[in-house]
């Protein structure tokens, strides 16, 4: 669940529907336009370009783009100095009627990385900006920037992760579980390990690396393009889970080797080996004790770098690597007694070699350093109480340092930190309050691409020059919604809980309201946010009569270190108290809310808290819809896991207040009016998880609903599929409430 703070913004707008009118057959029903256009034109993001990039020298950004109502992506050009964007490649110039392909291996990566698009999904561009790679359907194309020719490269078929050297005249990437690399010059293919297999895999990271540490890469170039540095994952000790199309059983299973609490994990090392093949030498650190090997950097100014974790993440340490022998040195231990959050983006060597960029929270709270070459302390760049959530750049030419976020959590902005300065928020032209994301800065800072979006605008890609001076937008085709949000946002209760409120637009003060809560609740991500594509759906529910609010409690991030840090060893109490908490600290500000009719819905970690409010609170809550819900942490993975409830072998007593299945069984204890929905190909969240809640709830007496969502991954991606359950979860909420 490291990647449920992605999986979140993907499904923070999938909120319970309710109406208060009774409820009529769907036969009997006009169609929805407003959720089948928002499921078509998924979320009324298709159609906004993503992954914009800059060419060294700033005179071209490039980006991908969909049709509205398409999820295939086509690359494009924007030419800073006049503002025109061309289209440079689109996949069905390559497949030429050809229908695209994936593999497993493929598709199990995306899921990871939460992507749902297809066509070009991403493309690496070379260091001096002439070259741009895309990959498509497993096989590799080459284009020309100056001509916009394209080539395909002679590859096997099958590629996975494929990326230019640093000096532009390679590419590596992974096919049959093994690294391999082709000379532009020549067009031809090596294969650069030996060996590698299903169960021992080069070169690709295994599956809790890529579903909670964040590292989706298994292999590194070093800086002079003579070597990779690559991981050896041996699963065999892993306990293997079977995914079957339930719809085509005689198609057979794909086996997937899932580490569950308490059981092997992964066997993971490092090995570096010239890029013509050879003999690997092997990274030597104490693997007994530090058995993760969590990230993996290879920069300009720095040596081969590793990050190691203990099993329960309450120790790290970051090493530097002699490539030639193997041998480590430690440059700095981290250690937290509850446990330690991993940022990918960190180390950040700076390129002179004088040190490095490093992340921490042992001070209370998200904090940038910078460390001598040696580790040793130089001094703090971003304190905590910042708001800091995450980097965006590091320019070395000018010593500035590019992050995004804000002290209240809700919110969140572009800032700079010079050398020796304080933060400082960059003017991009977007009235607060915001929420900016993640930006492209170009490499010497001169450009910069912000983001944002309002509580009345969708996202807008604005690209600006280094004193905020507007360029130019990258162009958006995308539909446009039919409605602007109407939500409030507020903080309540003694702890100081952020929560919102969606209205309906046609409001009539004094006149209460039944209410559902949309949740998450957990680690890793909050759902109190700004923005208007945060709260269409929502609105969308208001507007048939309802109050949509959402609340982020102790558990969730950009809070404290120790608020984060509440959930130690107990997902089931402090979660659900503090929403319950805030629910009752919210009606006092807000009379229209009716507590006597108050539904909850969630997925995934919020699939868990709808459920545990089910089962729990019935007094509270009066129905529930829970979305591939965490049944048994016994059943979940051990990196996201043990980090926060130990491993069960030490704390069964965690594990089992945890469960649903706790309160399930006992079937003196009421329960609240429950729908269950579960994609049965879900390979993050099995589909058994449900099946053993059903199955528990079945036996204790326990009425309750479940649909399964055939085919269906934790995400949801297919139009059809989103509106029929919407229609469902509509229907359910019309019911109950």
């Amino acid at each position: 669940m490291r990647n449920l703070a992605a999986a979140v913004l993907l499904l923070s707008s999938l909120s319970a529907f309710a109406q208060t009118a009774p409820a009529k057959p769907m036969s009997e029903r006009k169609p929805d336009t407003f959720l089948r256009q928002y499921s078509e034109t998924r979320r009324f993001m298709s159609g906004r370009p993503v992954k914009p990039r800059f060419t060294p020298d700033e005179k071209t950004l490039f980006f991908l783009r969909a049709q509205p109502t398409s999820a295939s992506q086509t690359l494009f050009a924007f030419d800073v100095a006049t503002g025109a964007t061309k289209e440079l490649l689109t996949p069905e110039s390559i497949l030429k009627g050809a229908e695209e392909t994936l593999s497993v291996e493929e598709k199990a990566r995306r899921e990871r990385m939460r992507v749902s698009t297809r066509g070009f999904t991403t493309y690496d561009l070379s260091e001096d900006g002439e070259r741009i790679l895309v990959s498509l359907s497993g096989k590799l194309y080459l284009v020309e920037r100056s001509s916009g020719k394209s080539t395909e490269l002679k590859t096997g078929p099958g590629v996975i992760d494929p990326r230019f050297s640093p000096d532009g005249k390679q590419i590596a990437y992974v096919r049959d579980n093994d690294v391999f690399r082709i000379d532009l010059a020549t067009n031809k293919e090596q294969r650069v390990t030996q060996g590698g297999s299903e169960a021992k895999t080069h070169g690709l990271a295994e599956f809790v690396a890529q579903e909670e540490m964040g590292r989706f890469s298994g292999y590194w170039w070093s800086q002079d393009s003579k070597f990779i540095a690559y991981t050896e994952s041996d699963t065999t000790a892993v306990e293997k889970l079977t995914i079957v199309d339930v719809m085509h059983p005689e198609k057979g299973g794909n086996d997937f080797p899932y580490p569950r609490p308490g059981k092997p994990n992964a066997v993971v090392r490092l090995g570096v080996i010239p890029v013509t093949g050879g003999k690997t030498v092997w990274v030597d650190w104490d693997a007994k004790a530090y058995p993760y090997l969590a990230t993996v950097a290879w920069q300009k100014g720095g040596p081969l770098t590793v990050l190691v974790q203990n099993r329960t993440q309450t120790e790290e340490q970051l090493l530097a690597v002699e490539p030639r022998t193997g041998k480590t040195r430690v440059l700095l231990t981290e250690k937290d007694a509850a446990w330690i959050n991993l940022d990918q983006d960190f180390p950040r060597w700076l390129e002179d070699g004088s040190g490095f960029l490093w992340y921490t929270e042992r001070n209370g709270g998200p904090e940038v350093e910078q460390r001598n070459a040696d580790g040793s302390l130089a001094r703090s760049w971003v304190k905590p109480g910042a708001g800091f959530r995450g980097m965006s750049r590091f320019v070395d030419a000018t010593r500035t340092l590019y992050f995004f976020g804000d002290p209240n959590p809700t919110e969140s902005y572009l800032w700079r930190v010079k050398d020796g300065g304080a933060p400082e928020k960059i003017a991009t032209g977007t009235p607060a309050p915001a929420f900016e994301t993640p930006v492209t800065i170009s490499k010497e800072g001169g450009l910069l691409v912000a983001i944002s979006q309002t509580d009345t605008t969708m996202p807008r890609y604005s690209v600006l020059r280094a004193d905020g001076t507007r360029v130019g937008d990258l162009p958006s085709i995308a539909a446009e919604p039919p409605f602007t949000p109407n939500t409030q946002y507020y903080v309540v209760g003694k702890e100081g809980f952020h929560a919102s409120v969606t209205r309906p637009r046609s409001m009539k003060p004094g006149v209460k309201l039944p209410v559902i809560v949309y949740v998450y609740g957990g680690p890793t991500a909050t759902v109190v946010r700004r923005g208007m594509a945060e709260n269409l759906l929502n609105q969308w529910l208001a507007d048939q009569g309802f109050l949509i609010v959402k609340f982020d409690g102790r558990g969730t991030p950009l809070r404290s270190a120790s608020w984060e840090r509440a959930v130690k060893y107990d997902f089931a109490t402090i979660t659900l108290d503090d929403q319950i908490a805030a629910l009752k600290a919210l009606a006092e500000k807000v009379p229209e809310l009716d507590p006597s009719r108050v539904g909850i819905y969630g997925w995934s970690f919020g699939g868990y808290m709808a459920a545990l409010a089910a089962l729990k609170r019935p007094d509270v809550f009066k129905a529930a819809v829970a979305g591939a819900p965490v049944v048994d942490w016994l059943d979940y993975d051990t990196h996201y896991t043990e980090r926060y409830l130990g491993l069960p072998q030490e704390h069964p007593e965690a594990y089992e207040k945890s469960s649903l299945l706790t309160y399930a069984n006992d079937a003196s204890k009421p329960i609240a009016s429950l729908l269950l929905i579960h994609g049965t190909a879900d390979d993050n969240v099995y589909f058994f998880h449900t099946l053993k809640l059903s199955h528990a709830l079945f036996l204790a007496g326990k009425p309750h609903e479940l649909l399964p969502l055939s085919g269906l991954t934790h995400m949801v991606p297919d139009p059809l599929v989103t509106q029929r359950q919407y229609e469902r979860v509509l229907n359910y909420f019309h019911k109950h409430l």
